[in-house]
């Protein structure tokens, strides 16, 4: 029987191993929520979240209940634009990821 890595603990080693990894995660979270893909968006989030910080360390900095930040981020979960934006400003001051936007015309 082959041993098979879980999704999530694949993600979480590759994310401390490789920096421009760890930049590219945030990055496609933060692209799937301006594009119009919530769910996209949340699932990565949840996964960067999972892979850096973890929910504990997150509930302290942001003062929300763990469960509420799980629940925000799950599926089914609709995160308030405050709540959202709060999350990204402290995942990126924990992490060390900057993010910055720029304007991209179409052609």
């Amino acid at each position: 029987m082959p041993l098979t890595r879980s999704f999530r603990d694949t993600v979480a080693a590759r994310v401390q191993r490789d920096p421009a990894f760890r930049e590219a995660l945030l990055t496609e979270a933060v692209q799937a929520l301006i594009s119009g893909e919530p769910d996209a968006g949340k699932s990565v989030l949840r996964d960067y979240i999972n892979a850096t910080i973890g929910f504990p360390r997150l509930a302290e900095v942001t003062a929300t209940p763990a469960k509420s930040l799980m629940r925000m981020f799950a599926p089914g979960g609709n995160p308030q634009a405050r709540n959202l934006c709060a999350v990204i400003a402290h995942l990126q001051e924990e992490t060390g990821v900057r993010l910055a936007v720029s304007v991209v015309k179409d052609a």
